[in-house]
Order: structure tokens, then C-alpha cells, then sequence
């Protein structure tokens, strides 16, 4: 969980998407259904966030929590972005913006996402599997793990580099 350092055992897995529903309901479905697998699962949300963060670069703790972000959506080997039924979800549009055409998003979007027509546009144009609910999202998530080689398999090949 950020902002917490992480090693890579295994396939890395970065968890973006809209903190909308109480608490954060969809992340603990996807840990949970994911927990078995030899995966790490990088999860932005923070318990202890405080509304009253700024959002500036020069305020440390929000600074801190966007790099660790930004760092660990680069380490990912999968990004799972899910786009809830009641929020914008600005950011979450924004990492879509910059991942979808790095061959490494699964994204669920709920039917009453007030963007639901840019998200699936963007997903059909770059080839990503898009879905519709948390349980689809997972699924899609298990599938892309599937077809992506293990690190007993990467290090055989020189291409798993630990964090």
C-alpha cells in the first residue's frame, strides 16, 4: 500500500481506479480474489490520506504519494483500472491516457461511468479488454497474468530485474 516500499516476487499488478465506493471496495475485491496468485499488488489508496492535502508539488506528502504512483504504474507489469458508477474519476482517466498503449491495461467500467463512451472508445482504438463490472475486471486481470511469462521464466530470459 503506498507510500510503502515494495519488492517485485513476482508479477507486478498496479490497482488504479476510482475510490468511490466505501471503503474502497473494489481494491479489497481484487486483493482478495488475486491473494493466492505469486503476484504483488500495488494499491494507491492510503488510510491515512487527509482531504486537506494541497495538491502541490511542493507539499511533501501529496508530492510523495503522485511519484509513488507514477513509479510503481511503471513497474507494473498489468494495470487494472476500474472506472466506478459514481465519480469522474480524473486521475484514473489521466493513468488511462498514459498506459494505453503500453499493452499492460485490463480495465472495468461500470455502465452509469459518466465517461463509460470515451473509456470503451479509447479501449477499442488501443486493443484493451474492457469489461464492465469488479468480478469481469478480475477475470480479465487472471487472464493477462495467464498469458504473461512467470519470473522463473523472465529470469531465464534476463528480463526480470527485481523492483
Amino acid at each position: 500500500m503506498a507510500p510503502k516500499a515494495y519488492s517485485k516476487t513476482g508479477l507486478t499488478v498496479f490497482l488504479s481506479g476510482s475510490i468511490d465506493t466505501p471503503p474502497t471496495t473494489w481494491q479489497k475485491t481484487m486483493t482478495a480474489s488475486l491473494s493466492h496468485l505469486d503476484v504483488t499488488l500495488l494499491n494507491p489508496h492510503r488510510p491515512d490520506w487527509d482531504s486537506t492535502w494541497k495538491e502541490d508539488p511542493s507539499f511533501k506528502p501529496w508530492a510523495e504519494q503522485v511519484k509513488w504512483e507514477l513509479d510503481g504504474m511503471e513497474a507494473a507489469d498489468i494495470m487494472a483500472v476500474y472506472f466506478g458508477p459514481r465519480t469522474p474519476a480524473p486521475i484514473t482517466l489521466m493513468e488511462l491516457g498514459l498506459w494505453a498503449r503500453s499493452g499492460k491495461c485490463v480495465v472495468g467500467c461500470s455502465e452509469h461511468y459518466p465517461k463509460k463512451g470515451n473509456v470503451w472508445v479509447v479501449c477499442e482504438r488501443y486493443g484493451i479488454e474492457c469489461v464492465g463490472g469488479v468480478g469481469e475486471l478480475i477475470e480479465g486481470v487472471k487472464r493477462k497474468l495467464a498469458g504473461l511469462p512467470s519470473k522463473a521464466e523472465r529470469s531465464e530470459c534476463g528480463l526480470f530485474q527485481g523492483v
